[in-house]
């Protein structure tokens, strides 16, 4: 049995109260479906603005009605902090990841990423170290390497961040760093490595990577590679994903107060990726014909991303379920029966 086989055991013998921010969103809806089949008790906040009604009505349709009646949704904004204080209350453990993502969509609006990445974070952790919550667990990000030209990436090694996103979720990491010290709050930050999976948006101008040219291909539009294709990166399933979040949750006090990576340790280029995401649609019956199409490269982009994830293997027991091509292929099936 696994670290985390174990975990999961253990939690289900004796559950918990965990609030999801962003719980409407793609890993936040994730992480609800888990939790929700352990027989945990989950509450979720949510302002719909990168999250969807229609990911919590497929958790619904995915767990018992006595496994949904564990779910209290609140519909509200983490920049209010009555909101943040109200979700907080005699909850054990809170995975926070409400936040607007995209390093595109910070440099286009940089006030409102700051609005929702730092003002909405500092909120959820102020709420959450007055209510004396045991743990809080941040969506942290792989962009707070910023330019540091080592590969793979370790944690204690970091660069100039590229782009206002990555600005906030380093912001995110000192601030938790600070109230450790200051106030003796534990936190556990993930520095997701560009995360893959079931419910993750494939519309909308700032759609990651995966989704969007999964849904091109699904409707035989064409796929654009910003760059030559040679761009590469450490794509992480989601399940990998929720494996860590619950592993820092449940984490005793020596695994807790650190950042750590969040991924599996690979990495693949847009080239390989698109013949990936290619062959993968056509073991479902799916053909794409076309050959991708070459722009330039987007500005904040960091050209290559490898984590070292040895320091969340050791001290958190954290051991990845799906590599790459495994991810892509479960992934697709998912987007054949939901886009097809």
């Amino acid at each position: 049995m696994t670290h985390y086989s174990e975990i999961k055991h253990k939690l289900e013998q004796s559950p918990k109260k965990w609030l999801v921010t962003g719980a409407a969103g793609f890993i936040g809806s994730n992480l609800l479906e888990t939790l929700l089949l352990l027989n945990q008790q989950v509450v979720g906040l949510d302002n719909f603005s990168t999250g969807y009604q229609h990911n919590l009505d497929e958790v619904k349709n995915i767990v018992t009605e006595a496994q949904w009646k564990n779910f209290t949704f609140i519909k509200g904004d983490i920049r209010d902090f009555e909101t943040c204080e109200k979700a907080v209350k005699n909850i054990d453990y809170i995975l926070h990841q409400a936040a607007l993502g995209s390093v595109p969509r910070s440099i286009d609006d940089p006030i409102l990423t700051n609005s929702a990445n730092i003002v909405g974070f500092l909120n959820m952790l102020t709420a959450a170290k007055n209510e004396n919550v045991e743990n809080f667990i941040y969506a942290a990000s792989s962009s707070t390497y910023g330019d540091h030209p080592a590969l793979p990436k370790v944690e204690e090694e970091i660069g100039r961040p590229l782009s206002p996103y990555a600005v906030t979720k380093y912001v995110n990491e000192l601030y938790a760093d600070v109230f450790k010290r200051t106030y003796d709050f534990d936190s556990t930050g993930l520095r997701y490595f560009n995360v893959f999976g079931k419910r993750q948006d494939p519309d909308g101008a700032y759609a990651a990577v995966i989704p969007k040219w999964t849904a091109a291909m699904i409707a035989g539009e064409e796929v654009i590679i910003n760059g030559d294709g040679s761009t590469s990166r450490d794509f992480c399933f989601i399940e990998n994903t929720v494996q860590a979040n619950i592993l820092a949750a449940t984490a005793s006090k020596s695994g807790r107060n650190q950042v750590y990576n969040v991924a599996v340790g690979g990495r693949m280029s847009l080239n390989q990726l698109f013949i990936s995401i290619k062959e993968s649609l056509s073991e479902n019956q799916i053909f794409y014909k076309k050959d991708s199409v070459f722009k330039e490269f987007r500005v904040g982009d960091i050209l290559h991303s490898q984590a070292d994830i040895s320091k969340i293997k050791n001290l958190l027991g954290y051991s990845p379920t799906y590599d790459i091509h495994q991810g892509i292929l479960k992934a697709m099936t998912w987007y054949k029966d939901s886009l097809a």
